[in-house]
């Protein structure tokens, strides 16, 4: 580990209950959680797609010096933002649907509503409205002051992780085998582009041939969709039911059928088998400990300086 991850890690809390509340804007901005529910039921209606992308800004904001909006960020002439970190860039999407509550927020209460708090009631209501589902999240937090490009780089898993290092990566934010496994399991919606699958249909591990774990027919299907020379942004669903937040994901997994290596291996190592195939057969097992690990996750805060941003992309003018 890096002397960088372990300086990160020491500005890295658990936030206290104390800080973090249901309700919190039911006297500044009552209307904050309906807000941000028609929007995004607004965007579900244009594009599906687009409320699993949202729901996966929670992750990739969180995990890097905690959920403080920092992803959110557009880069300045003098400082690249998170978007250009390595997992991010050409992957991370539906910015515009983050601008759009915020300005939908800004209309009514002003100043009130911070994007960390933002993403956090996306990503929740991203999983209600496609049938997964609902919790009261906690709220209060404040939006960074500049972007972690170097910090997103150096901790953000890759989809070519396996399970022993996604074990030992959400160990260290206090996050337990099953909150990996449930949390992974929010792949139940969306899609994953062509690249992040490449060397696991042609060249796992340097053997110059596919990954054994992937089933025949599936493999099959997966080299249709993105063969040797396929423009690597075509994207392909991350499990059967790429629409409907259910326990899909687990079934494929147990059956070979995992788009990414990252998910795959939660069933081929031993340690997270027994979460993949319990939560595979019992989906309301699954539902409480992917709500469990999403308050949890949420929960990761960083004791740096913040405000409460009026423009979602951009620090607020001194």
């Amino acid at each position: 580990m890096s002397s960088l991850f372990l300086l990160f890690l020491l500005h890295i809390t658990i936030a206290a209950a104390a800080q973090l509340r249901p309700d919190l804007y039911l006297s500044t901005c009552p209307n904050a959680e309906s807000i941000v529910r028609g929007v995004m039921k607004k965007a579900l209606i244009r594009e599906p797609r687009s409320v699993a992308s949202v729901m996966r800004l929670q992750f990739h904001d969180c995990f890097v010096n905690g959920c403080d909006a920092s992803v959110l960020l557009d880069d300045t002439p003098t400082v690249p933002g998170e978007k250009q970190a390595l997992s991010n860039i050409n992957s991370l999407r539906s910015f515009q649907v983050i601008d759009e509550i915020k300005e939908a927020l800004e209309m009514v209460c002003p100043g009130r509503v911070s994007c960390a708090d933002i993403v956090i009631m996306a990503a929740r209501d991203a999983v209600a409205l496609t049938g997964g589902p609902d919790w009261k999240v906690k709220l209060g937090r404040l939006d960074s002051l500049s972007p972690w490009l170097e910090e997103s780089n150096e901790i953000m898993p890759s989809p070519r992780s396996n399970a022993s290092y996604l074990i030992d990566l959400f160990n260290k934010f206090n996050l337990s085998v099953e909150d990996l496994v449930a949390l992974s399991g929010t792949h139940s919606i969306g899609q994953a582009r062509c690249f992040s699958i490449m060397f696991r249909l042609y060249n796992q591990s340097g053997t110059g041939r596919p990954d054994p774990a992937i089933e025949p027919k599936y493999r099959a299907k997966l080299n249709k969709l993105c063969p040797t020379n396929v423009d690597q942004n075509v994207t392909g669903d991350l499990d059967a039911t790429p629409r409907v937040f259910d326990n899909q994901y687990f079934k494929d997994l147990v059956a070979g059928r995992g788009f990414l290596n990252s998910d795959q291996t939660l069933y081929t190592f031993t340690q997270t088998r027994s979460f993949v195939k319990l939560f595979s057969k019992d989906q309301s097992v699954f539902f409480k400990a992917v709500v469990n690990g999403m308050l949890k996750l949420g929960d990761l805060q960083s004791n740096q300086r913040g405000e409460i941003r009026r423009n979602c992309r951009v620090v607020n003018k001194r």
